[in-house]
């Protein structure tokens, strides 16, 4: 009994390592970007489109989206790594996050914002393909990302609509 027991956390807590190894590499990713992009203060001096939330909303919301996105991906690891179409999905998982990376060096640091809003158009593309790959292995998956690729359609618009305004 004692070593049946044993067993059973030991699958618990290493499942439970995998969750938070998930969620935490979303969130690394975030940080070390926005480490690399020098910050934000940009956001307060350009002009801003119809509908910008202020500057605070957006480490709020990110931070929000980059566990739900590891969530997602924890959930379809525990599909199995074995199988085929787990790693294809998580190959994409990928590269968006990659993807997900460049964004605010190309917006903050070089103050591209053109080009900014093509890498966020690729990033669109990408975690639609990631959310609709993730729901079909599990669709509890697939709807949490959801609102990542809601928050990337708002943040196109966004993206460009600097981009119009401080042309």
């Amino acid at each position: 009994m004692i070593i049946l027991s044993l067993k059973v956390q030991t699958v618990s807590l290493r499942k439970i390592i995998r969750l938070i190894v998930s969620c935490a590499i979303p969130l690394l990713v975030g940080v070390l970007a926005q480490f690399l992009s020098g910050g934000t203060e940009l956001y307060e001096t350009i002009k801003q489109p119809p509908l910008s939330p202020p500057a605070i909303v957006f480490p709020i919301v990110w931070t929000i989206l980059y566990v739900l996105m590891g969530f997602a991906a924890f959930l379809i690891y525990e599909k199995g790594f074995v199988k085929d179409y787990v790693r294809d999905a998580l190959k994409f998982y990928a590269i968006q996050l990659a993807v997900n990376f460049i964004w605010p060096i190309v917006f903050f640091r070089f103050e591209m914002f053109l080009a900014a809003f093509f890498v966020l158009v690729l990033l669109w593309v990408l975690v639609g393909i990631t959310t609709a790959k993730f729901y079909r292995i599990r669709h509890s998956a697939g709807i949490i990302m959801i609102p990542y690729w809601l928050w990337c359609t708002f943040a196109a618009y966004l993206n460009f609509g600097v981009w119009f305004l401080n042309r």
